[in-house]
């Protein structure tokens, strides 16, 4: 079940090769053409919009990195095509505009986003995005059954669990108890069947990953990469690393 080569050959640049002090925000064209420039992956986020569009971009609402406010589940592919980024130009993308202008240059890793309530549109219409698409590209996610939706829907595409240790920090108290037990330990995985995992670097080593990596053959990415302890950890445990905020 292990990932194409392609997957670990070279460092993955976290949300494009963002630098905020040159005014390239994450998610945004600029830092997909940097990463491109620097022969890096990409990883990027997408999320859901109203009509049923997947939209390049990490939060759920805008106003922290973009102008304007609001969900972006409650907000039209048009609305938020108009959309700028915070002192730039530029404006958010489509998973549809990512693709044309990345055109296969260098892989695509794709996270699904998810509300876990279980609806799998966004992964229906990453489906069809990447059914013309002739590049390199994987899909990932935290939730189990967007995971299942993608070994469901992209069959022939590799897959990914996105994963930590523990699930007891701030960001995932909206989660049941339940929810967040189901995605302990990867226990999810002999439903999914994993290609990789990305699992969160200052948690390495760890027993879930280590067994996905030398018993199930899955390559193993650590995230997020930033500092040199985090590089040289990923090193170690991992067999490539998501990074952010400097140039491997």
């Amino acid at each position: 079940m292990r990932a194409p080569e392609w997957l670990t050959a070279r460092p993955v640049a976290h949300r494009g090769l963002h630098d905020i002090s040159r005014g390239i925000v994450e998610n945004m064209p600029g830092a997909v053409q940097a990463a491109i420039a620097g022969n890096f992956a990409i990883e990027v986020d997408i999320q859901l919009s109203a009509d049923g569009e997947a939209m390049v971009h990490h939060d759920h609402a805008l106003g922290r990195l973009t102008e304007g406010d609001g969900e972006l589940i409650e907000k039209t592919a048009a609305e938020l095509r108009a959309v700028k980024f915070k002192d730039t130009s530029e404006r958010m993308m489509s998973l549809s505009d990512l693709c044309a202008m990345v055109a296969g240059r260098v892989p695509l890793v794709i996270e699904v986003k998810s509300h876990f309530g279980g609806d799998r549109k966004l992964v229906r219409r990453m489906a069809e995005v990447l059914a013309s698409y002739q590049g390199p590209a994987v899909g990932m996610s935290f939730d189990p059954d967007q995971v299942l939706a993608l070994r469901e829907l992209l069959p022939s595409r590799p897959r990914g669990i996105v994963a930590q240790r523990t699930y007891e920090d701030e960001y995932w108290t909206k989660l049941t108890q339940a929810q967040r037990d189901g995605m302990l330990y990867m226990r999810h995985g002999f439903q999914t069947q994993p290609h990789f995992v990305a699992f969160k670097v200052d948690h390495l080593p760890a027993p879930a990953p280590w067994i996905a990596r030398n018993v199930f053959r899955c390559a193993l990415l650590g995230w997020t990469v930033r500092t040199p302890e985090q590089r040289a950890r990923a090193g170690q445990h991992a067999d490539q690393m998501i990074f952010e905020g400097f140039v491997p």
